[in-house]
This record gives structure tokens, sequence and C-alpha cells, in this order.
């Protein structure tokens, strides 16, 4: 039963839809920073016609971060541009683009349809840069007296999506561009308004300063045109002419105008409308706080953590001023609020704009009533200004991002000068307390698992950033950036628009002949082929690796601004004048008909490597052009019907699987995942995510098996009628006196930002103040990601967006991983902050890299419940969605569910359903979700039975659940699966002759253990030894594929008309590639027959007719197992207690030796050398022992 909806609220839900944001005349809309944006200039339209003005919009620039998703939403609200005369026509690239908004300028120059445009330029911090000659010729034109320009400037200050940190106002400055910098998303209505009001006034073109933490949040806003209330100056003298664009206007005229003019224009209208204003102020204030944009919702955080809400800092007489723009300063307003005061702590973030300013404001004032100034620096004896001393006495470092924490510790530092009532300072200083001792937490050794950003399931950019041995790569901008971090000997990075020219300037030195150089499509289209030119100029010897793959993946998935095709491609680096093109694709067939300039041959992509190797040789530039469709775009297109979804899938046989990893080489996939059996860690597709790239079939292994035709099979679920379930009671909803903050963390790609959405949408359907910051950075399949909710009664209420040091009062953790992070952990307080925790094992990027990597379940438990306390549940979200709901992607909705149950989100049940139901996906499913989440924080033992029912447990000759070994009994199972299997496997005596070996080891190390304690060295011999006598050849592989397990499982996974196809390496029938190494080819269902004859022949195996025994592999690992006997001897015949460890060590080290063929060779000559030298450390202990 649900408590009942007052009616307020049940209006609200009744008439919110997601369209308010952009079709709400006025009121209150819940809306992102890019929406916001969106709907800006559909505010000014509406603003002109109301004052009689027929006006039109243009907008244009180009995607980065954080501006990514710009152009996507505004795409999306084409429509709605429409209907108020804005025209979207996104940049070629971001100086193009700027000079197109120069131009809708010079409109009214000439005869125009409408009385002027306005007009919007974005583009993140490279882009800002690059196209600063046009900023400087536009703004010294002007802007039109009706149009007005708008500059929206993306800046990642702390590069969590850009390969350097961006700060703008430095360079608008050089341009002489005002520099805006909203707080908040209201604020970007607000002030966008502003900035074109301001624009047409004073003839300037106006930035607007845009952070991650501001445009990559959302929040209840006030939607109304006139909601901002302009006010024309009467302090300012316009010359007789006015100052907006004219033609002709000299260059030097130009000049004189904006120096003389327009920039005091600007402040002019900066003072008219109050843009910098005081916040707080005290009768005696002495100490003033300057600062503007993030960095002020940073302090007020920061003051508020201290205990200095507004009442105390006027009773201890602190002043807040709050700068709307930040360049120019308006002098007038700054000397006012600096007047009376003893010193000045200026706040931001970055390199000073504003210190800098308001030093040269009062450097003239007397010694008696000049405050002093601090910023980046705290006072230091001996120190002049901020070059005198190298490293000086950071008090605001100018490097990364400034949190509420490390503001809280300036303004303390600062304040202990002062004289303060005893209750203030010790206020203080229990907060300070409560940071350092959390800074401290934080700095302790630990096991730091970290989620690293990767390519996507299926990307292309898997196989085609891979590089021939002996070579390296350049990388450039995009996606494909990402290889730096990766084993693909990609090192170094170049501009965008600059890939491979690093190199002009290292090849007359270089030790290298020849060097590669990835190059994306978009990055082609923007300034690439520049690059190209360049380099075919300078006659080095490069290969420009063009990634065609269809879309902008790194923002979006957004298409290549204008039409690009691989034949213009092709037809365009062969007019500029490369040595050679080529083509490789994963579907060469679709070139069949299709015209090229000149002799391009077409390759399919396995035949990449020796194509590289080629082009390697090519004197001079040539072009390998990689041809395959966006992994995350084709899963979009396929959702839409408009791309062809082949009826083929791989699965992995993990009886056959060695879990050597050579499938995750082959593919770098994160769809290849990790499976624990009783036999080992193998390996298992993710359905779910896999993209269909098919390259970990490559693995050379014979355990892959495609599926083609039929479908996947719906997961077989619990079958539970809920409408026979007993109602739940409600729970007690938590107070919100004060801003609630909780945190959502999980992995990219699943819904993290979808539960913050949520959040987000039934807060405003409350009518409650409410801020989300979705913080995503790189996040590509498998990166970490967080979504900062807070929800207060009032919107004014929130601060900062980003939920400041042990200020969580929740965590909705929908991964383990990321909820153990140092990020999250720092925003926990220890017996205040709730959390849950989704225990589920989801592996991250580390797996392909290290095929011994392990889930680090229980550090990250213990890491989360030290930091928390009692109030920490973990749940086994995964597996209870997938069973209930038959589908892991319920996930999220599940464990919002149990928070939302435990009494933890301050949030009525109609308003989150609402909040379901609007998001306009799988509703009732997800509705599912968050009711069996809260049914599992009700009666978690309870949903877990319910959720058991007709689950049968899986059990293969190399399947089976764990064995987790905690008694004798145990062990005594794990060895006896292991003699079945052996008689399976050959015969009795051979199975006899494991159990001999393993009971010698167990004699000895039992004197040396307690009675009922574990065995280690049994246990490792167990498993080891199984390994080494099970080795998997032709006879074994046939076996386990004719083990009815094997099709038990496919029929579990997949229905309707199926065949199966395996991928196979026999030595006597596979050719070889240039490296030596068998190629792997594809055989029919009739294989199944063949496996079924094969296996009948193991009696053959190690005798004279074993036609498959006398390969140098074969020979290798028989060899192993009586090598392996001999060492276990010895390690029982000098067995103590003193090197029972180490003996542990060496008999566990075959379970390293795996794979097939080449890898296998690969592995055991790497486990060699451990095994020697572990050996030799204990025969040594040994000897030291004996001589003692």
């Amino acid at each position: 039963m649900n408590a009942p909806v007052n009616p307020s609220l049940l209006a609200a839900l009744e008439s919110v839809t997601l369209d308010d944001k952009y079709t709400l005349e006025r009121g209150r809309a819940y809306m992102s920073g890019i929406q916001a944006l969106v709907r800006l200039p559909m505010l000014q339209q509406a603003r002109d016609a109301a004052a009689g003005l027929n006006t039109a919009g243009f907008i244009s620039g180009y995607r980065g971060s954080p501006l990514g998703g710009l152009d996507l939403s505004l795409w999306k609200a084409k429509q709605h541009l429409a209907g108020h005369n804005i025209v979207f026509q996104p940049g070629l690239n971001e100086d193009l683009a700027a000079t197109s908004v120069w131009g809708s300028q010079q409109v009214n120059l000439y005869p125009a349809k409408f009385d002027g445009v306005f007009s919007m330029w974005y583009g993140k911090g490279p882009g800002v840069d690059r196209s600063m000659d046009v900023f400087k010729h536009g703004n010294s034109a002007g802007s039109s007296k009706h149009g007005g320009v708008l500059v929206l400037a993306g800046d990642d200050h702390a590069a969590k999506s850009s390969t350097l940190a961006h700060q703008s106002e430095h360079v608008f400055k050089a341009a002489g561009i005002p520099v805006l910098y909203p707080s908040n998303v209201q604020e970007y209505l607000d002030y966008g308004l502003h900035g074109w009001a301001m624009s047409r006034y004073s003839g300037l073109w106006v930035a607007m300063k845009c952070v991650t933490d501001v445009v990559e949040s959302s929040a209840s806003v006030m939607i109304d045109p006139h909601n901002v209330d302009v006010r024309l100056p009467d302090d300012f003298i316009m010359p007789p002419d006015g100052l907006n664009i004219r033609w002709p206007d000299p260059p030097l005229v130009q000049e004189a105008r904006m120096i003389d003019y327009k920039w005091y224009a600007g402040l002019a209208y900066v003072r008219a409308n109050k843009l910098d204003r005081v916040m707080i102020d005290s009768p005696n204030a002495r100490f003033g706080i300057m600062t503007g944009g993030k960095a002020y919702l940073d302090v007020c955080q920061a003051l508020a953590d201290l205990g200095l809400d507004e009442a105390t800092c006027q009773r201890i007489g602190i002043r807040l001023y709050k700068v709307g723009c930040v360049w120019p300063l308006e002098a007038q307003g700054a000397r006012a609020f600096a007047q009376g005061l003893q010193e000045i702590l200026v706040v931001e973030e970055k390199r000073q704009i504003l210190e800098y300013q308001i030093k040269e404001e009062l450097y003239n004032w007397r010694d008696d009533v000049r405050p002093r100034v601090y910023g980046k620096f705290d006072e230091k004896d001996g120190a002049g200004g901020e070059w005198s001393v190298p490293m000086a006495n950071w008090l605001l470092p100018a490097h990364y991002e400034l949190s509420p924490a490390l503001i809280a510790k300036a303004i303390a530092t600062r304040l202990e000068k002062f004289e303060l009532p005893s209750d203030v300072r010790e206020r203080i200083a229990t907060r300070l307390r409560v940071i350092e001792a959390k800074e401290q937490a934080l700095a302790k050794p630990r096991v730091a698992v970290e989620r690293k950003p990767w390519f996507c399931s299926g990307c292309p950019h898997n196989t085609s950033t891979n590089v021939p041995e002996g070579s390296r790569a350049i990388a450039g901008i995009g996606c494909h950036y990402m290889t730096v971090w990766m084993d693909r000997k990609t090192d170094t990075f170049s501009q965008m628009g600059g890939e491979g020219v690093p190199w002009i300037g290292q090849a007359p030195f270089s030790c290298d002949e020849h060097i590669f150089a990835n190059l994306g499509d978009g990055t082609y289209f923007h300034s690439g082929l520049l690059a190209i030119r360049a380099a075919i100029s300078s006659k080095v010897n490069i290969t420009y690796k063009i990634l065609y793959n269809d879309a902008v993946a790194m923002t979006g998935g957004q298409p290549v601004d204008g039409t690009l095709s691989v034949p213009q491609i092709v037809a365009q680096v062969d007019a500029e004048g490369a040595a050679k093109i080529v083509i490789v694709t994963d579907e060469p067939e679709k070139y069949e008909g299709v015209k090229l300039v000149g002799d391009v041959p077409i390759h399919h992509r396995s035949e990449l490597d020796r194509v590289q190797r080629e082009l390697r040789l090519v004197k001079g530039t040539s072009i390998l052009i990689y041809d395959q469709t966006c992994a995350t775009e084709k899963r979009r297109r396929r959702k839409r019907g408009t791309y062809p979804d082949p009826a083929k899938r791989v699965v992995i046989n993990e009886a056959v699987c060695e879990g050597c990893g050579d499938c995750s080489v082959k593919s770098n996939c994160l769809s290849v995942e990790p499976l624990e059996t009783e036999f080992g860690t193998k390996r298992q597709i993710n359905q779910s995510t896999c993209n269909k790239d098919y390259s970990c079939v490559n693995g050379f292994c014979p355990s892959f098996v495609t599926v083609e035709g039929g479908q996947l099979r719906k997961p077989r679920t619990a079958q539970v009628d809920s409408s026979g379930l007993p109602p739940l009671p409600e729970p007690v909803l938590p107070n919100i006196s004060r801003p609630y903050g909780i945190l959502v963390t999980g992995v990219g790609g699943t819904g993290v930002v979808t539960i913050g959405g949520l959040l987000g949408m039934a807060a405003h359907l409350e009518n409650k103040g409410v801020t989300t910051l979705d913080v995503t950075g790189l996040a590509q399949k498998g990166g970490a990601v967080t979504s900062h909710v807070q929800i207060a009664l009032q919107p004014e209420d929130i601060h900062a967006t980003r939920i400041a040091m042990g200020d969580a009062r929740v965590v909705i953790g929908c991964d383990a991983i990321t909820t153990a992070s140092d990020d999250t952990l720092s925003r926990v307080q220890y017996g205040v902050t709730n959390v849950v925790v989704n225990s589920a094992h989801t592996p991250t990027a580390e797996f392909i890299r290290n095929p011994n990597w392990r889930f680090p379940g229980s550090s990250t438990e213990h890491d989360i419940r030290a930091a928390a306390g009692d109030g920490v549940d973990f749940v086994d979200a995964n597996h209870l969605a997938l069973r209930l709901l038959g589908d892991t992607i319920y996930t999220n909705p599940f464990v919002l569910g149990y928070a939302w149950q435990k009494g933890w989100v301050p949030l009525s049940y109609a308003a989150l359903t609402r909040a379901i139901e609007l998001n306009g996906v799988a509703i009732e499913k997800n509705k599912q979700a968050f009711e069996w989440g809260r049914r599992a924080a009700h009666d978690l033992a309870a949903v877990r039975k319910l959720a058991q029912q007709g689950e049968t447990p899986e059990s293969s000759a190399a399947g089976g659940k764990l064995i987790t070994l905690h008694t004798p009994r145990a062990l005594d199972m794990l060895i006896q699966r292991r003699y079945d299997q052996l008689v399976s496997y050959q015969d009795r005596a051979y199975a006899e002759r494991f159990k001999q070996t393993v009971d010698r080891v167990r004699a000895a190390e039992t004197p040396l253990t307690q009675e009922g304690a574990q065995m280690p060295l049994t246990e490792a011999v167990a498993r080891a030894l199984y390994k080494l006598m099970a080795y998997k050849d032709e006879y074994e592989v046939a076996r386990l594929y004719t083990d009815p397990a094997f099709m038990k499982k496919i029929n579990e996974q997949f229905e309707g008309d199926f065949t199966l196809r395996f991928h196979l390496a026999p030595p006597s029938l596979a050719k070889h590639d240039d490296k030596g190494h068998l190629i792997k080819q594809t055989y029919g269902a009739w294989m199944m027959k063949a496996f079924g004859v094969l296996a009948k022949f193991k009696g053959l195996r190690g005798g004279a007719f074993d036609i498959f025994g006398r390969t140098e592999e074969r020979r290798m690992e028989r060899a192993l197992i009586g090598e392996y006997e001999t060492l276990v001897n010895e390690l029982v015949s000098r067995l103590n207690e003193q090197n029972l460890t180490l003996a542990v060590q060496l008999a566990e080290l075959p379970q390293e030796i795996r794979g097939y063929g080449h890898v296998k060779a690969q592995s055991l000559a790497a486990t060699r050398i451990k095994w020697t030298k572990l050996l030799a450390q204990f025969r040594d202990g040994d000897a030291h022992r004996v001589a003692a």
C-alpha cells in the first residue's frame, strides 16, 4: 500500500512532460545545461518578437566535451528551433563555424529578410584556440544592432575528456571579447540573454564560459523570456554612429572603436544590469571573498561546510562578491566591494584572471585603506610576486580543479589571522578535522582498482589500431587516442588536425625509418587532410591509417559533418600525391562495382598485419583506409532497423577453453568476460553487450563456436506471480532540512546517468530544488561513471553541483569498483552515509591485458565498509534482475528500489514511478525492477529464494560450480571430481596415477597443518597435476564437444533453426601464416559427428598409433607431466613449515601454462622462468636450513 498523493503533486504528475524544456512558455522545467543552451535562442527570439522585432537565430560550431552533445540536442530540437526562425548549421571545423557566425552579423549590411540575426558559436577549449584569428576579426568588426554574438566555450578544467586542461578566459582577453561565467543551469538562460543584449549594445562579441560541472548538470529552472530585465546603461555616452558592425571599417579605426568605446560600453552594461554583485555583506566587513562561475558555488559550499551561514558571515565580517563578467572586471563595483576590507581572498579555478584585475584596481590605493589580496598563493616571508619563488606557498592551486574542501581550508587559513568568536573558531576547527581525517584515510595504501575507459565491444579500433611488430604509431584526437594506455605500441599524440605531423620533425633525426599515424574520419574532414598534405610535401616515410567508422563516436555518434565516403577520400589523397593507397575492411564484398580512382586494392581486415608490413616499406606517404562502421553506431542503427543484424553469434565452449586470453588479445573486446569454473577461470561471451564483431574467434583456441540462424533464447526466469505477494510497508523517508546528496556510481553504458535523471525528474515533480551532475569523462564501455544528485526544499539551498567531501547521504553503488574508488569514498562519511552496492563481478579492461586478473571483491567490500561503517548493504542485483526480469539491464532500477525501500531516498513513490513513465523506456519492466528492489530491501532472503525457482546448476566436463575449500571434505570432493574426469579422459589407471601423487602430498602436508584446516599444497598439486594430465589434445577436444553438457548449454541459450560452425586449426590441414602460426578454418555442423568418432580413439593416446601425439606440442605436454611429478616428489621430500608457502607457489605454476599451439609455448616459456627462480629459492632455503 502506497501513501496517498497530495493534490499539488498529483497536478504536477499529470501536467509535466519531457518536452517542457522546449515548449513551456512560462514556469519551471527540468533540463540539463546542454538543453538550456538549446532553449536559450528560442527565448531570445520570443523576447524579440514581444518587442516587435522580426529576428532569426543562427547556430554553428564544432562538437567537443563538455559541449559534445550540444549538436545532437540541437538536431533533436530541430522542429522547435524552426518554429523560432533558428537555423542550426554545424561547422566543418571550429574556425570555419566562427567565420559563418561572423557572416551572420553582416546580413543587415544588405537587404535582408529579418531585422537581425542573433548567433551562437560553440566549441571546446582547443576549438577556441584554433578560432582566435576569426574571433579577433569578428569581434573587431562587431555585432549587428538586432543580432549579437554569443560564443560558448566548453572548458574541461580537469582534462577528463581532453588531452589538455582548458581555460579560455585568457585567450578571449587577447581577442578583447568579454567573458560571462554562469554558475548554474538557470544562469545559462539568464546570462545568455544578457550576453546577446550586451553584444547588441556594445558591438562586441560576448563569450560564455561553460565548464563540465555546470553544463553537464541538470536542474529545475525558471522558464520565462522576460525573466531577465535588460537595462541599457545611462552613464555611457554612445558615439554618434553607434558601435555595431558597419562597412567600410578600416582596421585601425576598428581598433580605436574597441579600445575607446566598445569595452567601456560592455562594462557599462555589466554595471547597469548588476552582473557583478555582493551576495553577502556585513556592516563591519573586513574579510572579502571575490569569486565567480563554478568557483562561486564551491565557495558557498565551503562556507556552509565551515558552519558559516549568512548570519555568521555578517557577524564576523565576511563580504562575498560574485562576479558574472570575469573579464573585463567592472571597476566601480569591484572598488565598492573592496572598500573597508582588510583582506580579500580571490577564489577562481586555473590561472588568475580576477586576481590580476582586482590587484590592478587597488594598486594605487593608500596603504592604510588598501586591503591585502591573496588568491593562488598564501603569504610567505621573503616572497615577492607570483614568479619570485618557484613553487611558492600554494593557497588555491592553479592546476586541476578546486573543491569545496580545498577552498574551505584556504578560507580557514586566512580567517585564522582574524579575531573570531570562540564558537565560530571551534566550528571551523571541527570541519577541518573532518576534512583532514578523510584525506588521511584516503592516503592510506590500499589495493586500488581503476575502471579505465576502453573501446566499446566490437569497436573497429580494437583491430585497426594494431601495428606490426617492430613498428610504432602516433595517436591523434578521437576514440583511438585511448591506444596510448593500451598495449598498442602507440605513444605521443598531436592536436586535432596535426596527426602524423610530429614525424616531420622527428624523421631526419630518428633511428626509425617509418611510422604509422592514426587519423579518424571526423578529424580528416575537420582538418586532417592538411596534415596528409604536409607529410607528402615533406617526403617523410609515413603511413596514415584513416579510421573510417562512419560516425563521430567519441561525442555521441554524430554523422561526420558534410558528405564523406571512402571513394571520396581515395580521390582526395590520390590527388594530393599519396605514394600508395589501400583499403582494409571487414566487408570487402561491399566494394564490388564501386569505382575508385587508380588501382586501389581491397583487403579483408584479417590481412591487416601483412598489409601494414608492406606499407612500411613504401617510400613517402602511404594511406591505409580502414573501413568498418562504429560498433555503437551499428547498435543504434540495428535498434532502428536501419543496419543489418546478422543472425550469427559467438559462444565459447568453456570446457575446451584454457583461459589463456588470446581471444582478448586478438579482439581487445570487453564482451569477452571471465567465467569462474571449478577448473579455473575460463572465458564467456556477454551476449547482451556483444556487437557482433567476431574478431574474438581469431584467438588461437578450438573453443569458439558460431551459432548461425535462430535467435537468443530469453533467459529462463523464476516464474513468480508478484500479484500474490504481500504488500510492502511504507519506508520512512529522510528529512531534507539541508541539501541531501545521493551519489550514483557505475559503469559507462549501463544506465547510471538514467538513474540520476530519474531522481532529478522525481524531485522536480515534487517542486523541490534539485541538481544532478553526470561525470562521464572518457567513459566508453567499461569506464567509471558517477551521477551526483542533490535534493533540497528550495533551489537556492543547493550550492555546488558535486557532492562535497563527506557529504553524501546515500551511495547507490551499481558497481563495486567505482563505489570503492577514492573519488566516491571521499564523499562518504563514516556512520552517516548509507551505501547499497551491486556485488556483481563486472570485469575491468585490465582483464584483457592480464589473464590472471581477478575481481577484487573482498578488497572493495573492505574499503567501502571501512569508509561508511555499518550502513552498507551488498546485494547480488545482477543475478536477481536476470532471474526475476530476464535481463541485467534492469539492475540499476532494482538497486534504486532497494535504496528507496530502505528509507534512504527523500522522494515519494508516486514521483519516482512517474519519472520512470516519463523516461519512456521499458516502463513496466523498470517499474517491476524498482518493486523487486524494494522487496529485496525488505526481505532479501525471501527474494533470493523466489529467484531460485526453476534454476538448475550447471555441470559439464569443465564446468560446475566452484568448490570452496573450507573443510577436508571439500578437498576430497575436489580430488574425486578430478579423478573421475581423468577416468573419462583416459582410463582408471591414469586416474590412479593422479591420486597416488596427490595422496603422497597430503600425507606430507598433514603434520604441518591443524586438524580440519585447509591444505593449500595438496589443493595446488591436485589442481595443477590434473591440468597437466588432462592436456587437451585432439581426442580430448572431441570428447568435450560430444559431452551432452555442451549442446545442453547451446540449447539453453538459443532457439529456432540454427546450425553450428567450429573454428579450428588442425595441424595436418591448416595453413601457416607469415609468422609460422596455424591459421584457423571454419568447419560445419558435420564436425559433431567427426568429434564423436575421434573421441572414441582416446585409447590410442600416447601409444605407437597416436598420429596426433607425434607433434612437438604433444611431446612437450607429456614430458611436463613427468617433470611436474619429479618436482612434487622433491617438494614432498623437503617439505617443512618454513618452506610450505614457497612450495605452494611452485606447485601452482602449471596453472599459468595455458592455451594451444604457439600461445601455449609462449606461456610455458614465461612460466619456466618463474619455475627456475622459485625452485632455486626453495633449494637455497633448504640448504641454509641444513647448514644452520
